[in-house]
């Protein structure tokens, strides 16, 4: 009986593909008293691989926390396997706006101490005693209400992009972090204040709204279902978005679009930019914001050191990559030197930009065809390398190139050359290389655009 993973992100993005259907990112969590969370974790992942469910779940004895990728149309049956437990029976499942089928490419559920690592004894207070949920009008309303003092308990990273108004964004890279701070800083405000919070789908606040109860806060409320409920409201029922620019997912897109408003700038240039990625040097794998000039100048790299490095030969790489030292730095949260125009802590409302809003079912009526998959890329020339293996690929076509870490990008062939040569049009079978500003990777496919609606 599987109860694990077994196939590699690559693997997994080829039979999304194969398979061709539209998928649903979600996100939900569930405080509860679960006896024995291996049992359940196993029944968990028996139910949704079978159901070719994917994402990353934490499960403990205090509940579950999990964010997903679900097939559309096995989106009912997901479900059920919810409604199973008594205490998840009509469950909000946050589902995101903006969807992408390649959000996970695993199916990945931990067993952990706690499904928020929130550092705060739950013995010592009454985790029952919530702050007052409010739908998107209420939050909004409370937010006009000048005795109101609204927290953002969200990440340093995350609130870099998007933010409520007038809200506070402690420079904090973690939950557990910012607790203590915020404590401490509205000690004075305990008995006259609306203490307003919100994070990115509650849970953060579900947590923290008990905590600040208990050290006397008077007047506490929480946005319910965080952003991501905030989002689907507002879009659904026309109100206003207090909320300006980005909402940082946990998820391959890192990122859902809001409003238009661009409020932070590119780490590297100065420029306005909200897109995160990671440093491509495995090595580093820092978070940052990126423009698409400093992507295709620096290769997808946060500094020039990351830059030389991935021109290593991958012997050299992975030597470089041993000692305790180097592995502690792997996945940091976008904090370095070398990020000049990191924005951290005390942000602005103001836009710096806007920002052309996609709409989503144009992006879904793509029409597409599939010509074949990426083999290699030659960083030092720009040169990516593919296999033609379903229809024949000319000049002038316009093509999309798709993966779960490259994204989506679309580029026209100039000029191609097949197995060694420069041709027209190159052949099912042909080996084909052209030149591209960024980087492909293996699981990236090649698609022909066929009609743009």
């Amino acid at each position: 009986m599987q109860l694990y993973n077994t196939l590699s992100a690559e693997e997994r993005a080829q039979l999304i593909d194969e398979a061709g259907k539209d998928r649903l990112t979600l996100s939900f969590y569930a405080y509860a008293k679960i006896e024995d969370p291996k049992k359940f974790r196993d029944e968990l992942f028996i139910a949704w691989n079978a159901l070719d469910a994917l994402g990353r779940i934490y499960v403990a004895k205090e509940g579950i926390n999990a964010q997903m990728s679900v097939p559309a149309d096995q989106f009912e049956a997901f479900r059920n396997t919810l409604e199973v437990y008594d205490f998840m029976k009509g469950i909000r499942l946050n589902v995101a706006v903006d969807q992408d089928n390649y959000s996970f490419l695993k199916l990945t559920i931990k067993v952990r101490n706690k499904i928020v690592a929130d550092g705060l004894n739950d013995e010592t207070f009454d985790v029952t005693n919530k702050g007052i949920h409010l739908k998107a009008q209420e939050f909004n309303n409370l937010l006009e209400d000048p005795n109101t003092i609204v927290v953002d308990f969200r990440n340093h990273y995350e609130s870099e992009v998007g933010h409520f108004e007038g809200a506070i964004t402690p420079d904090v890279e973690n939950f557990r972090e910012s607790l203590p701070i915020i404590n401490e800083q509205l000690q004075d405000f305990k008995e006259d204040k609306n203490l307003l919070m919100y994070c990115t789908g509650g849970i953060r606040c579900e947590k923290a709204s008990a905590y600040f109860k208990h050290q006397g806060f008077k007047n506490v409320y929480q946005l319910e279902g965080g952003i991501i409920e905030y989002t689907r409201q507002i879009k659904e029922e026309g109100i206003e978005s207090k909320f300006i620019g980005k909402n940082f997912v946990f998820d391959h897109r890192l990122g859902e679009r809001i409003t238009d408003d661009i409020i932070s700038q590119c780490h590297q240039c100065g420029k306005p930019c909200d897109n995160h990625t990671n440093c491509a040097n495995d090595a580093c794998h820092l978070l940052f914001i990126q423009c698409d000039e400093c992507k295709a100048a620096m290769e997808n790299c946060c500094s020039t050191e990351c830059l030389d490095t991935i021109h290593l030969p991958w012997d050299e790489q992975v030597a470089l990559r041993k000692g305790l030292q180097v592995g502690n730095k792997v996945f940091r949260k976008g904090k370095s030197d070398a990020l000049k125009f990191k924005n951290s802590g005390d942000l602005s409302d103001k836009p710096l930009a806007k920002a052309e809003i996609k709409n989503i079912r144009q992006k879904i009526a793509v029409k597409k065809e599939l010509i074949g998959k990426a083999e290699h890329y030659f960083s030092k020339s720009k040169i990516a390398q593919f296999l033609i293996e379903q229809k024949d690929l000319s000049v002038g076509d316009k093509v999309l190139i798709s993966g779960p870490t490259t994204g989506e990008q679309e580029v026209t062939i100039t000029e191609i050359y097949a197995n060694g040569g420069p041709c027209e049009t190159a052949n099912i079978g042909d080996q084909i290389t052209f030149e591209l500003p960024f980087r492909v990777r293996l699981s990236d496919k090649l698609y022909r655009i066929v009609q743009n609606a």
